[in-house]
């Protein structure tokens, strides 16, 4: 009698680990970043080294006032090392001669946790071109826009999560005639930041997908969790 029972009980044990539901419960945030970073690179050229390095000098100049116009402080601003190309010192670039020999190129970036102040200030960059001012665009310039609170939110976004996974194993479980049970595993999901607007995710530092968020103040937090629910009958 002891051993039937106990191979019933088995059985009725490994039935029982077959029956299961997986369901996933979705949550999404909108935040606003909470800092900006904008370097903005300008670079002068010419055969004269003095003068294009007084050039750039006048540059930086204008840069700088041009940032305090824009009420940013000089306590957000940094000023990087002055990069100088000698084309004919390039052992890489063989004995072209053609343009200007020297390169001066300077960085200022700006760092700040007034968002809009800055995306204000980045709409008025035509001012830089009209004073003559040559920036280097490409990658790693532009305004990031930066959300740093994500720690903040991940406990109440995974609780959310979850409470959305098991309303979702109810309604499967109530449709079948059976009853939702213990979990059989879980996974919380991994978070992924993008921009409000646009396709683009990544993870959980932001990096990657179709629309970059670095690009935008407002970004979507996104967290998928999947748990498995044994089913009773």
């Amino acid at each position: 009698m002891l051993g039937g029972w106990l191979l019933g009980s088995q059985i009725k044990e490994t039935r029982l680990a077959d029956r299961y539901v997986t369901v996933k419960g979705l949550v999404e945030r909108t935040v606003k970043s909470d800092s900006a970073i904008w370097p903005v690179t300008f670079k002068e050229t010419g055969n004269d080294l003095q003068q294009v390095y007084a050039k750039s000098e006048e540059d930086r100049g204008a840069v700088l006032k041009f940032f305090s116009q824009q009420g940013i402080s000089p306590a957000e601003i940094s000023v990087g090392q002055i990069q100088v190309t000698d084309k004919q010192a390039n052992e890489y670039g063989g004995n072209n001669q053609g343009g200007p020999r020297y390169i001066v190129q300077q960085t200022v970036t700006v760092s700040s946790q007034d968002v809009d102040k800055v995306a204000k200030a980045g709409q008025k960059t035509a001012q830089l071109l009209q004073a003559g001012i040559i920036v280097v665009g490409g990658y790693g310039q532009g305004i990031r826009y930066i959300f740093n609170g994500l720690n903040a939110l991940k406990p109440d976004m995974i609780t959310e999560a979850t409470k959305n996974a098991r309303a979702s194993a109810d309604r499967f479980a109530a449709d079948s005639g059976s009853q939702v049970g213990s979990i059989r595993s879980a996974n919380q999901g991994v978070f992924s930041i993008s921009a409000a607007d646009g396709g683009g995710g990544g993870g959980e530092e932001g990096g990657g997908g179709a629309t970059n968020p670095d690009a935008s103040i407002m970004k979507k937090v996104r967290v998928v969790a999947t748990i498995d629910y044994y089913l009773l009958k």
